[in-house]
């Protein structure tokens, strides 16, 4: 039957959640609740509004280890059972309208909400992150997807803090002490993307053609910061809302960078928190840009939080689409050639997955992002090039505005693009939403698709020396078939080359002639000062490695950069300043200290992580380095507690660090 595994899989994955969503609809929550950083606990008192579809002996709310009291029913005491991952308030329901829960609570959340640098004299932020973690760890609320409730949302906070969150700020006091925040969102949205971010912040307003707020937060200290990092972001909102065809669903859209952040960011709705990672300068612009994750987190306001997935089985709705709108915004940015190169790595990376073993179809709920993200972009692309851009374009239309602040499945948006385009794709879908491989074969036979001549092109870029040459130094050629050129013939580098390229090309080159021979030397040597952090941090080490004669110049010179907030730089030149015996040993001492430094827990998990890789490589351990070790053991950050832990285990196999250890083992034990 037509579509049967997917219609199959749209009823299943919903079923599990059928009994509490068709006998109870929450329609709203109201909380006040008070949050104290330093105990890193929160409390409050939440309201919930409901209809009762059915008749049923009891309902629940998520509350993940919460202490709940104080619970009433309609203003009546009602019987409760908190079994520590579910509140069920127990009663004789009937069918009825605008019933109310009122219950109070209190929490020390180990995930969901992360209360960053208050111990240890950092960056001091709160900030939230529901999905897959979900919001019922900081506030008794519903794990579930498919139910939606308004929300609004009073924070009492230390005063001396920004505090942002959903929706529209409607009141502000301050006294002595706290800060009381008050946030509304009217529209319903699902409850994983509620979100909190506390800091001390400043803001820089723009509008949208539109009219539409732009609030772009940044630390006061990143004022230099604010325009290479926000670049572009009014372009791409007036973009994405011209292209998508449906108006932004939400009143303001905030953007909040935070310290230690899981991902690189994440669309909780009107408000996307992202990674600190990407507050860039100038120079750091060309490595760390924010453009892409900026627009697609944009796009998800659409893709999952306008409407949202019934279940992971159609996880490519929201990931697929919001990496796909990505890559036009891109496009509209950076050009045609642009957004072919993005396609055609995604491309590679499938095929990559695929020759590993490793794909799974799209609408399996365990796929990887690699699937979820770049497969599901590359179906939109290869719809849009089958169907054409208007019957693309109308059907997305019409399947957002039908299916507005509600659920959905791939039949909701496959029935719009049949209607809309008049054609049959039963088999387009079933070969890539239900076939585990990258279905190459299908794109280079539609000759109407431009990345079909694009993807020819590059299996064929490797021609005679003699052409290649001639393209390297050809201004109209993309930069990326160049890179790739330079990666197959490095021989073909020469002064020209690298004078004539700007610095996406030059990176490669500084990438890849790590045996830099004498008559480009000059020319490699400016590469100190491209303006990308991560070309001078691979010039000064392979010219410190291949010019020895020369190390302490170039040390000299590269003394005071600093790189990203990694301090990428700074950290490779402490450790080639130690490794170089002539080079100021008087000060080995204080290198070492600031290295080891680094490890310290008031710093970000990326400067961390880069300092851990050096100690380990220079081998100095002390007290200092273990005991900070121990405490990235238990980081939130999954990168740093993963690789804190493995150093660790690899110490205690150390017979050289064991008197060490059992010293601190000792001290700790005392303490």
């Amino acid at each position: 039957m037509k579509y049967i595994l997917y219609v199959f899989l749209s009823v299943f994955s919903c079923f599990c959640w059928g009994q509490q969503i068709d006998v109870v609809d929450f329609e709203s929550i109201t909380a006040n609740v008070t949050i104290r950083p330093l105990q890193k606990e929160i409390s409050g008192q939440v309201s919930y509004v409901f209809d009762i579809k059915k008749a049923t002996d009891s309902i629940y709310i998520d509350a993940q280890q919460l202490e709940i009291s104080m619970v009433t029913l309609n203003k009546q005491e009602v019987k409760v059972n908190n079994d520590g991952s579910k509140l069920w308030i127990i009663s004789n329901f009937e069918r009825s309208e605008h019933n109310t829960i009122t219950l109070n609570y209190k929490a020390q959340p180990k995930k969901a909400m992360y209360f960053v640098g208050w111990e240890f004299g950092a960056r001091a932020q709160v900030w939230t992150q529901g999905q897959g973690k979900y919001t019922s760890n900081w506030l008794p609320s519903f794990d579930d997807m498919n139910e939606k409730t308004s929300l609004d949302l009073t924070v009492n906070f230390p005063k001396d803090y920004e505090v942002i969150a959903n929706g529209e700020l409607k009141s502000f006091i301050k006294t002595d002490s706290i800060s009381t925040w008050q946030y509304v969102t009217k529209q319903p949205m699902s409850n994983y993307l509620f979100a909190i971010a506390a800091g001390t912040y400043a803001k820089e307003t723009r509008h949208s053609k539109s009219g539409i707020p732009l609030e772009l937060y940044y630390y006061p200290e990143d004022t230099a910061k604010v325009e290479p990092t926000y670049r572009y972001s009014q372009q791409i909102f007036d973009f994405l809302e011209a292209e998508i065809g449906v108006p932004y669903p939400w009143k303001n859209y905030k953007q909040i960078p935070v310290s230690d952040f899981l991902y690189a960011g994440m669309e909780n709705t009107s408000a996307t928190i992202f990674s600190d990672t990407y507050v860039v300068d100038d120079i750091g612009f060309m490595d760390r840009s924010y453009v892409n994750v900026n627009a697609h987190e944009l796009a998800h306001q659409w893709f999952g939080d306008l409407v949202t997935e019934t279940s992971g089985t159609h996880h490519w709705l929201q990931e697929g689409f919001a990496t796909y709108y990505a890559l036009l915004a891109e496009r509209d940015i950076y050009g045609a050639d642009y957004y072919k190169m993005r396609l055609y790595q995604y491309a590679k990376e499938l095929q990559a997955q695929d020759k590993q073993g490793q794909s799974t179809i799209l609408l399996d709920p365990k796929s990887s992002s690699t699937t979820f993200y770049k497969k599901g972009a590359w179906l939109l692309h290869a719809l849009r090039a089958d169907i054409g851009d208007m019957a693309f374009k109308t059907a997305v239309k019409r399947y957002l505005e039908l299916h507005q602040f509600k659920n959905v499945s791939s039949h909701d948006f496959i029935k719009e693009v049949e209607a809309v385009s008049g054609k049959d794709l039963e088999a387009f879908f079933e070969l890539w939403l239900n076939t585990k491989a990258f279905p190459l074969e299908s794109i280079m036979s539609n000759k109407r698709d431009e990345m079909h001549f694009y993807l020819e092109f590059m299996e064929h870029i490797d021609c005679t020396a003699e052409n290649d040459a001639e393209f390297l130094l050809d201004p109209s050629k993309f930069y990326f078939e160049k890179q790739q050129i330079i990666k197959k013939h490095p021989e073909l580098i020469s002064r020209k080359v690298m004078l004539q390229n700007g610095p996406e090309v030059r990176q490669t080159i500084a990438e890849t002639l790590t045996k830099i021979p004498s008559e480009v030397l000059p020319v490699y040597e400016t590469f100190l000062d491209d303006p990308s952090y991560q070309t001078q941090e691979m010039a000064l080490y392979n010219l410190w490695v291949n010019v020895p004669e020369k190390r302490s110049v170039y040390l000299d010179k590269m003394k005071g950069s600093i790189g990203f907030r990694s301090k990428n730089i700074r950290q490779l030149w402490l450790v080639l300043a130690l490794s170089t015996p002539e080079y100021k040993p008087e000060n080995n001492t204080v290198y070492v200290n600031e290295l080891i430094d680094y490890t310290h827990a008031k710093y970000d998990f990326e400067v961390r992580e880069l300092a851990f890789s050096y100690v380990e490589a220079l081998q100095l351990y002390n007290e200092e380095v273990i005991v900070n070790l121990k405490q990235a053991t238990k980081h939130h950050n999954w990168r740093l507690s993963k690789m804190a832990k493995q150093l660790l285990v690899a110490l205690e196999g150390n017979p050289k660090y064991k008197p060490l250890l059992n010293q601190i083992q000792q001290n700790g034990s005392t303490k």
